[in-house]
């Protein structure tokens, strides 16, 4: 059996890399596949420590999240096809403010 240790290692390090992909990239659409890792790290978490405890409630909660984290994907890509409409680009840096 896996230890527990290496699961939750594993999140930090998906969290590590989607915190950097979201501070650091510029493209909106990779802004958004990082957050989505983010919450990935947070769900192996929720899951592993369910699993260590012999408890289903952290299986629930990730299903939750991947719930609501559809929900979330849905509308931001419509707002980034409305801002591909509008602006023509997808950097963070060239659209800072959304007219009515």
């Amino acid at each position: 059996m896996v230890p527990l240790s290496w699961y939750i290692l594993l999140g930090v390090v998906l969290f590590v890399i989607g915190a950097a992909g979201v501070l650091v990239r510029r493209n909106i659409l990779v802004v958004l596949m990082s957050l989505e890792l983010l919450l990935n790290s947070v769900n192996i978490n929720f899951i592993a420590f369910g699993r260590y405890h012999g408890d289903f409630r952290g299986q629930i909660f990730a299903i939750f999240v991947i719930a609501i984290t559809a929900a979330e994907v849905a509308v931001a890509l419509g707002i980034l096809v409305a801002l591909v409409r509008n602006k023509s680009t997808l950097k963070v840096d060239e659209v800072t403010m959304m007219k009515g």
